[in-house]
């Protein structure tokens, strides 16, 4: 258990406050895994929590939170939620059935029935060392289980960025969504599109790069939720007869986890790359027999689709102009000779997009002699790179660059006697 969370608990605790670890940090320490984040429950109320810690930050308006910073590491303290209605002193507003604010108090056996899974309801004591279960988590926690505590069709309606939550914890703990609470998703998934944009980005993230990328995919396919947050990639593998698109996107996710198990950095701008683009090559095909060039076209369409997607999800310009440099790159690759493969090598981007490139032969969109040339190509130095760059071999697409014409010299009118 982190260290920090153990500080928190016991300060609140002496300060004359209830405090348990509650959450995903409790289910992964019984599950025996690593808990990302620890997460602390109290009958505190955020102004006393901060009273309390200076190192702390209050934030949200949809659940007010306190924040308490111990360098880079955050643990988070809510105050316990309250099933009652609001009184005088009370801040809860609904919409259409959607939880937009909720920051009535109450206690923790209310806490427990206001959280979304019975999994996630389970309370660490640090007075005896015990796990506190008001519904039936630990059962659930030993049959692998998912089941929504309450109404399933009116949690989903509260907070519809659950019905991902549910898609996430199936993929990454293994675990059955219960029938009561699966069969809701299919018809309901389109409440998603209510949901802020900037807080779908940080969902995708928690889907896609957290170690289950691909089960994450599948899973949200399956229950129809892919297609609410990338609509332009669903449709374009809902339509495409070849396997190309969703075997390149399977490879994508693929990628991802196995280098979040070995420890490998993942950024956004090269997963969303490859999420986004065979609609970007698609728009791209169509801008080119409109008469525009490879370049051009690939640069209207990627604009053209990071604005359509941002629509749904969010794309900080930290991520989408990387992104779109890894799609403007491709169709350098086809350029082998002279000192185009060179330039290409030194590009800051280079590394994304020839993996990238190696991605697109793998899924049968490129040529693999293609990319095993640009693989030889990064292994060689000095004389031997530019023998490489020189071989007929490196011609790429067989266009030849037009040689200006010379003018021929306007010869002199004889003058006029």
């Amino acid at each position: 258990m982190s260290e920090n969370a153990v500080k928190v608990l016991y300060r609140l605790k002496n300060a004359g406050y209830e405090a348990y670890l509650v959450g995903g940090g409790v289910r992964d320490l019984l599950l025996g895994r690593e808990p990302k984040d620890f997460d602390i429950a109290t009958n505190a109320h955020p102004e006393e929590v901060k009273k309390v810690f200076r190192n702390c930050r209050l934030i949200g308006r949809r659940f007010r939170l306190a924040h308490v910073h111990f360098g880079r590491e955050i643990i988070e303290v809510a105050t316990f939620r309250s099933m009652q209605e609001p009184g005088e002193e009370g801040d809860r507003e609904t919409e259409n059935g959607m939880l937009l604010r909720d920051n009535v108090y109450g206690t923790i056996e209310e806490d427990a029935l206001r959280r979304d899974f019975t999994v996630n309801a389970l309370y660490y004591n640090i007075e005896d060392f015990s796990v506190v279960d008001y519904t039936g988590g630990m059962a659930d926690l030993e049959q692998g289980v998912l089941r929504l505590l309450g109404d399933p069709e009116t949690r989903y309606r509260e907070d519809p960025v659950r019905m991902l939550r549910a898609a996430r914890f199936a993929a990454k703990l293994g675990f059955r969504i219960n029938e009561a609470c699966e069969a809701p998703i299919f018809e309901l998934s389109d409440l998603l599109q209510s949901v802020p944009a900037a807080r779908l980005f940080d969902e995708v993230l928690k889907l896609f790069m957290g170690g289950v990328a691909l089960e994450s995919f599948e899973k949200l396919r399956h229950y129809n939720l892919f297609g609410q947050l990338f609509p332009e990639t669903e449709e374009a593998l809902a339509h495409e007869e070849h396997e190309f698109p969703i075997t390149f996107v399977t490879r994508g996710m693929q990628n991802t986890d196995t280098r979040v198990h070995e420890g490998k950095p993942v950024t956004p701008a090269f997963l969303f790359a490859v999420l986004l683009w065979e609609p970007v090559r698609q728009l791209a095909d169509e801008f080119r027999l409109g008469g525009e060039s490879p370049l051009q076209a690939m640069q209207q369409a990627g604009s053209e689709i990071v604005f359509r997607q941002a629509q749904r999800i969010s794309l900080p310009k930290r991520f989408s102009i990387p992104m779109r440099e890894i799609w403007n790159l491709q169709h350098r690759f086809e350029f082998r000779t002279g000192k185009r493969p060179h330039r290409l090598l030194a590009h800051p981007r280079f590394r994304a997009a020839y993996d990238f490139l190696l991605l697109r032969a793998e899924s049968g969109e490129a040529d693999q002699e293609l990319a095993d040339w640009w693989t030889r190509f990064q292994e060689l130095e000095g004389d031997e790179r530019n023998k490489m760059a020189k071989s007929p071999k490196g011609e790429g697409d067989g266009r030849r660059r037009r040689r200006r014409r010379r003018r021929k010299p306007k010869t002199k009118q004889p003058e006029a006697d």
